[in-house]
């Protein structure tokens, strides 16, 4: 990603060009990169426009990682997700570069459903991250997916944002991705308090925040998902397995 303006990221920075195992990036990778049962890795470089490593996808989504590629993940992902998830990517890659220092330490999170190579719905929790920047400007790219039975889709995609700027990082990301049926961390957390009845001044309380924070959190979501009320709100969310 050499310039500020970003683009279309699945269009113009996505490629379908596996990792060579045999590249010396990829052994000094393989050598530096922590793996784990049952979590699959990758780095996409922006500069070689292709994945410079990969490790753990055939358990994952059934490709060796001689051939798992960022199309492959990015297109893997189930119908009803597809346009959220490509446009977070997109979003909070752009928040991340138009950052000027301490890249590496931004990332999100995403409870998305992928379709295993067989067909089968695979439940994912994944993580991206900024793995290698240049003069402000992002070269690298890491993800990593684990597949977690436990979680149950409803039509409310998840996400969370990490970085040295996380309150204006989520925030930014809840404004752009507003016309998508998607919750953030802070809004979850939130609301969950709310479920348990408390009052939104001794939610700002729990949480350290102003009212008006905890009101900026909550009652958009009226409007998100189109209810009338927070008991309205609070069921549409257990409905959706939000809670």
């Amino acid at each position: 990603m050499k310039n500020k303006s970003y683009g279309d990221y699945p269009k113009s920075i996505v490629t379908d060009i596996p990792a060579d195992l045999n590249s010396h990036i990829f052994k000094l990778y393989d050598k530096t990169i922590p793996s784990f049962l049952g979590e699959a890795v990758y780095v996409y470089s922006f500069k070689e426009k292709r994945m410079v490593y990969a490790k753990g996808w055939f358990d994952v989504l059934g490709y060796n990682d001689d051939e798992i590629s960022l199309f492959k993940i990015i297109t893997s992902t189930s119908e009803r997700h597809m346009s959220f998830s490509s446009e977070l990517n997109e979003k909070g890659l752009k928040f991340v570069n138009s950052r000027e220092k301490d890249l590496e330490k931004y990332s999100f999170t995403l409870e998305v459903e992928k379709i295993h190579k067989n067909g089968n719905i695979v439940p994912l929790f994944s993580r991206v991250g900024i793995y290698k920047t240049n003069n402000g400007n992002i070269e690298e790219i890491i993800g990593v997916s684990q597949i977690v039975p436990s979680l149950k889709f409803g039509n409310v995609m998840q996400y969370a944002a990490y970085g040295p700027d996380k309150s204006e990082f989520e925030e930014t990301l809840s404004k752009e991705l507003f016309k998508h049926f998607a919750i953030s961390r802070k809004e979850k957390e939130a609301l969950s308090l709310a479920a348990k009845g408390l009052a939104f001044k001794e939610i700002a309380n729990n949480l350290n925040v102003s009212q008006s924070a905890i009101e900026k959190r909550i009652i958009p979501l009226y409007k998100r998902f189109n209810v009338k009320s927070l008991p309205h709100l609070i069921s549409f969310a257990y409905t959706n397995h939000i809670l």
